[in-house]
């Protein structure tokens, strides 16, 4: 049997302010109360939230502190250089191809590639039996000519005899004149055979010479001391040279080199020839190659629109380090000090002069004291990092570089001005 649960009352009376009694269920929590706790869960979260973002705001863009960020460098003795730069490509101050005059078979290659050789020294050999039968062939020619020859000179004395003979007959009127008329005849006739001959013979004798010169051909020898840096043919192969002289060797002279570098157009009135140049290689960084400028080509070259004036001054190669094709880094130098006074260009500031002269040249020192003073300099040779000093420094001053000179900026403004000062949404 189920039992209700009764109300209970209570038996106190009221209190002063009139409150009456209330009655409660047994079990049962107050509405009011179950509302309030609700309400307090659902802003914890929101609490949560606006806490980290305003965590986050403050790591993030609170300023920093004000410091002081001085870059200073020392004074020191070194060398300064204002040159024109490029880049050049090493190449043989003299070469030559050694050809084939002659067409034939390419029958012996005495040299390979690297081989050194001297002038006038053989270096191939094409197949010269063509050549020597056509000789045997003019030369047989000749021999027969020159057989006609001695009969039509045999026949022109016969002819000469005859002639006086009939002018005797004529004499004692032994003949008529007819006879005499043909007898001149025939003895011109005679001398133009031989004329014609002689003619025959010289034309052979001339064509047995050209085969003679081109037997000559069929060796190939060095025009001159070198070393052996291309062979585009081997041995076997037929070589045409009805047409053009193919080649069969290509001979450098290594000893000296030649660099050839490419200037643009809008620093190629800056070079003077005779003025110094140097490069560097790629594998060898430190080492500096010295000679002087003796060309400058009046004919550019256009690359992508960019105008490029070929600059040329040579080298010597004793070892033979350097090779052709190298890339070298080159300079040209406008203007060099030696073991002078040299601070960062960056540390070099111009002031107006207020008379309107030459603005004067500046920098920021550290004193001992750790205090920063300007003082006046004389300056010589400058390039993008380097400034020669004349006057008004000494070795080991420290100067102060750029930016870093500026004290009164504190360090994180950059920052905060880079980013803006306006704090973004959070959300």
């Amino acid at each position: 049997m189920t039992k209700t649960a009764r109300p209970q009352k209570d038996d106190k009376p009221a209190d002063e302010a009139g409150r009456t009694n209330v009655t409660f269920m047994p079990g049962a929590t107050p509405p009011a109360r179950r509302k309030r706790r609700s309400r307090a869960w659902i802003w914890l979260p929101v609490i949560a939230v606006l806490a980290g973002a305003g965590y986050y705001a403050w790591t993030r863009y609170a300023p920093a502190e004000t410091t002081t960020a001085v870059i200073t460098q020392a004074v020191v003795r070194g060398d300064v250089e204002n040159a024109v730069t490029a880049v050049g490509t090493l190449e043989a101050v003299k070469s030559v191809d050694a050809g084939a005059q002659v067409s034939g078979q390419l029958k012996v290659l005495h040299v390979e590639i690297g081989d050194t050789v001297t002038k006038d020294q053989l270096v191939a050999e094409i197949d010269p039996a063509t050549i020597e039968n056509r000789i045997e062939i003019n030369r047989a020619e000749l021999a027969n000519l020159q057989a006609q020859l001695q009969s039509r000179k045999a026949q022109l004395v016969f002819k000469q005899a005859n002639i006086t003979r009939q002018r005797n007959l004529i004499a004692g009127n032994a003949v008529a004149q007819q006879a005499l008329d043909q007898a001149v005849a025939d003895l011109a006739a005679a001398e133009a055979d031989v004329n014609a001959i002689d003619a025959q013979i010289r034309k052979q004798q001339a064509t047995l010479a050209g085969d003679e010169v081109d037997l000559g051909y069929t060796k190939i020898f060095a025009p001159m001391a070198g070393t052996i840096v291309a062979n585009p043919v081997k041995e076997g192969q037929t070589l045409n040279a009805s047409q053009t002289a193919p080649t069969i060797v290509t001979i450098a002279d290594l000893s000296t080199m030649t660099v050839r570098a490419e200037v643009s157009e809008a620093d190629v009135s800056r070079l003077k020839v005779g003025m110094e140049a140097y490069f560097t290689l790629l594998g060898q960084p430190g080492k500096r190659f010295a000679g002087k400028l003796r060309q400058i080509q009046p004919s550019p070259t256009v690359e992508n629109n960019v105008v490029l004036y070929n600059a040329l001054f040579d080298v010597p190669n004793p070892e033979g380090e350097l090779m052709i094709s190298m890339s070298a880094q080159v300079f040209f130098v406008q203007a060099a000090a030696r073991d002078v006074l040299v601070v960062p260009s960056g540390a070099i500031s111009l002031k107006r002069n207020e008379a309107g002269g030459k603005p004067e040249t500046e920098v920021t020192v550290v004193t001992a004291s750790g205090a920063t003073e300007t003082r006046k300099v004389e300056t010589g040779i400058r390039n993008r990092v380097s400034v020669e000093v004349k006057s008004g420094l000494q070795e080991g001053d420290r100067v102060v570089i750029g930016a870093g000179a500026d004290s009164g900026r504190p360090a994180g403004g950059n920052r905060g001005q880079r980013r803006g000062m306006r704090m973004p949404p959070m959300f």
